[in-house]
C-alpha cells in the first residue's frame, strides 16, 4: 500500500485505489492515523514475539520458544479483538447512515491458509453475482470478521499444542503459526484499506458519530495492551 498518501484528490472517487491515494481533511486523517497506528502497534508486537519464538526454536531453546509462542497467542488475540470492532464500527455506521464506500473483492491469492483462502474464494465468487454495492460491501465486512475469528481460534489451538508439548507433529504446528500470522496480516491490510475508503465516503457531519464508535473499543484495547506490555 505504501507509506505516503497524496492529498490532492476529490472526495468522491471511482475506485478503491483512488480512495487510497485520496486527500482526507485533517480531522478524518487524524482519526485514520490514530486507528492505524494502534493496529500497527499490536501487529508489530505480535510479529516481534512470534519471530523471537521461531528464533529460539531454531537455536534449540525449546522451553523459551514455547513460552514465547504462548505470549504470541495472547497478542494475536489482542489484534484480532481490535480488528473486529473496527470492522463492526464501519458496518454499524454504514447500516445506520447508509454510508457506502468503494469496495474491492477479496483475493484468495493474498492468503496462504486453507481457511482464509476458502473464505476469500467464496466471497469473491459471491461478489460477482451481487450487483448492489451495498450487498458487496456488507458481505466483505462479514467475511473479514468471520475470517479473523476463525484464524484466532486456529492460532490459539496450535499454540496450545506447542506450549503443552502435546503436538504430534510439532513442525506442522509451527508452520501453521506462520501461515495464520500471515493471513491475519492480510485481514489487517484489507481493514486499513476499507477504513480509508469509508472515511473518503463519510460526510463531515457523520464523523463525530463514527469517531465515537471507533474510539470506545480502542480505549478498551489500549488498557489491555498496557497491562499486557507490563508482563512482556
Amino acid at each position: 500500500m505504501g507509506e505516503t498518501r497524496p492529498k490532492n484528490w476529490p472526495q468522491r472517487l471511482r475506485s478503491v485505489r483512488d480512495d487510497w491515494l485520496a486527500w482526507l481533511p485533517a480531522d478524518k486523517d487524524e482519526l485514520f492515523d490514530e486507528t492505524v497506528e494502534q493496529l500497527e502497534l499490536l501487529y508489530g508486537m505480535l510479529s516481534v514475539t512470534l519471530n523471537e519464538a521461531f528464533s529460539l526454536r531454531a537455536d534449540g531453546t525449546l522451553g523459551c520458544a514455547r513460552e514465547q509462542a504462548g505470549v504470541s497467542a495472547d497478542l494475536f488475540d489482542l489484534l484480532a479483538t481490535r480488528l473486529v470492532p473496527v470492522l463492526s464500527a464501519i458496518e454499524g455506521h454504514g447500516r445506520h447512515f447508509g454510508t457506502l464506500p468503494n469496495v474491492a473483492p477479496l483475493k484468495p491469492a493474498f492468503f496462504r491458509g486453507e481457511t482464509a483462502q476458502t473464505n476469500a474464494w467464496r466471497s469473491s465468487l459471491l461478489s460477482k453475482v451481487l450487483f448492489a454495492s451495498r450487498s458487496k460491501f456488507f458481505h466483505k465486512l462479514h467475511t473479514l470478521v468471520s475470517t479473523v475469528g476463525e484464524l484466532q481460534k486456529e492460532f490459539r489451538e496450535a499454540t496450545e499444542e506447542i506450549v503443552t508439548g502435546a503436538a504430534i507433529h510439532p513442525d506442522a504446528c509451527w508452520r501453521e503459526l506462520d501461515v495464520l500470522h500471515y493471513d491475519l496480516n492480510t485481514c489487517l491490510r484489507e481493514t486499513i484499506v476499507l477504513l480509508k475508503s469509508f472515511l473518503v465516503a463519510l460526510s463531515n457531519e457523520e464523523l463525530p458519530s463514527f469517531r465515537q464508535k471507533l474510539q470506545v473499543p480502542a480505549q478498551v484495547s489500549r488498557e489491555v495492551l498496557d497491562r499486557r506490555a507490563t508482563r512482556i
